[in-house]
Order: structure tokens, then C-alpha cells, then sequence
């Protein structure tokens, strides 16, 4: 947990532990593309964030209990990252986050695809996206919905709607 609280206020105290840039885009891209990965998570990424940028917020995330590392059973020196419980609660404030630039910047039509899924299928699809995350990081059951299965089915429309135009 963090050490130094500027205030007990919880809008500070969310900010302290999620509010920088980077966090939120690593947080985006464990949640979102399943980037669970340092290499993953560097190469992948679109905004170009630096390795040592991304190796400082992947420590602060884990040291936040948002993110836990565990062994890569594939590779001796290369880790896994996953969400937690409190990670995989910030869907409903990503989904918020997403339709609020939807509706006040100017984002691209290819990245704005998921913000309007998520508008779309509002608290029930984020629910069930929550229920998938869990089973994909934390190993719950596999839930009967799959949202990513929704998700790619809407994309694959919203991109063949766009190549229309």
C-alpha cells in the first residue's frame, strides 16, 4: 500500500493509487487486450510508453494490490501479471472514463469502438465482462456470458460498418 496519503479524502486517495497516465494504461491493457506481459505490455503499446516508465508503474500497481506477479510457467526469467478483486471493480469507472471521451475529445473511430460497446452495453455487460475477468485472472469458474465474445462479435460489425463509410 502506499506510504503518504495527502488527504483521507477517497476521490485523492483513488487518485493516489490509479491517477497517473501510466497506471491507467497499463490497467487498460491488462483489462482490455489481455496484455499480461512486460514484453506484451512494452511492445504493444500504442501511447509508446517508456521501459522504465512501464517497469516503475507495473511495481506501484502491484504494490497498490491492483496487480500481482507470478512466475511465467513458460519462460524462467519472465513474469505473468494479473488483475485483482480491486483492479477488475475499476471497469465501471474505465467504461465511464471511455464514454466521457467519446462525448467531449476528438478520439479516432477505430478507438472509439470500445467506448461505444461499453456505452452500449452498459452495467450488464460490464458485469459480465467483470465475472470473465475474474475467471481469466483469478481463476473463479468460467461464467456462462462471455462479454469478449460479445465484445468481438459487435466489433467485427462496428468494423465492417466503418470500412462502409
Amino acid at each position: 500500500m502506499l506510504q503518504t496519503r495527502r488527504s483521507g479524502c477517497p476521490i485523492n486517495l483513488t487518485l493516489e493509487q490509479i491517477g497517473d497516465r501510466w497506471s491507467l494504461i497499463v490497467i487498460r491493457d491488462v483489462m482490455f487486450e489481455n496484455r499480461r506481459s512486460y514484453g506484451a505490455l512494452l511492445e504493444q503499446n500504442k501511447e509508446g510508453i517508456a521501459s522504465n516508465i512501464l517497469a516503475s508503474r507495473l511495481k506501484h500497481l502491484t504494490a497498490s494490490n491492483l496487480l500481482t506477479r507470478c512466475p511465467d510457467p513458460n519462460h524462467q526469467q519472465k513474469f505473468i501479471y494479473s488483475l485483482t478483486e480491486e483492479a477488475i471493480q475499476l471497469v465501471p469507472l474505465l467504461a465511464q472514463m471511455a464514454v466521457w471521451g467519446l462525448r467531449h475529445t476528438n478520439p479516432s473511430k477505430e478507438a472509439s469502438l470500445r467506448a461505444e460497446l461499453l456505452e452500449k452495453g452498459g452495467p450488464s455487460l460490464w458485469n459480465a465482462f467483470m465475472d470473465e475477468l475474474r475467471y481469466l485472472h483469478l481463476g473463479i469458474p468460467r461464467p456462462e456470458r462471455s462479454a469478449s465474445d460479445e465484445h468481438q462479435a459487435d466489433n467485427r460489425d462496428a468494423v465492417a460498418i466503418l470500412l462502409r463509410t
